[in-house]
């Protein structure tokens, strides 16, 4: 089995444009198709959709796919986050701050959505990074 996650559609992880990088909408899906974030609270099978447990997964596979590019967190410049639900933003919130930083961090601009391409997926986040050759 691959540690990659891949597209599930006819799109790149990444597009390098000069010296920006844009990172396609990322989830907290993981390589083997399972969702970070997405726990069994009892016998019936409700699940407990963690909001920050997807958001801190989603920064981390979007580190990667920058990785990728020779460019990290630091270079991101702009990013947009979709929420299925605006009552996780709270949370959402917290566990964005553990990676980027207010004064000194990207642009940001917040969305509800109607859904995402999973059920199980509450938010999705896509970047716009900047990388000035070496």
């Amino acid at each position: 089995m691959s540690n990659k996650v891949t597209p599930r559609g006819a799109y790149p992880h990444t597009k390098r444009v000069g010296n920006f990088i844009f990172v396609s909408g990322t989830s907290s899906r993981r390589a083997d198709n399972t969702i970070a974030g997405v726990n069994i609270i009892d016998e019936m099978g409700t699940k407990y959709l963690d909001i920050k447990e997807q958001t801190r997964e989603v920064i981390k596979n979007i580190e990667k796919n920058l990785i990728k590019e020779g460019a990290t967190l630091a270079d991101v410049v702009d990013v947009t986050s979709f929420l299925v639900n605006m009552n996780d933003f709270a949370g959402y919130n917290e566990a964005y701050a553990e990676f980027f930083d207010k004064k000194t961090g990207p642009t940001r601009t917040t969305v509800a959505v109607h859904q995402l391409p999973h059920p199980d997926l509450v938010v999705e986040i896509k970047v716009m990074a900047y990388k000035s050759p070496s």
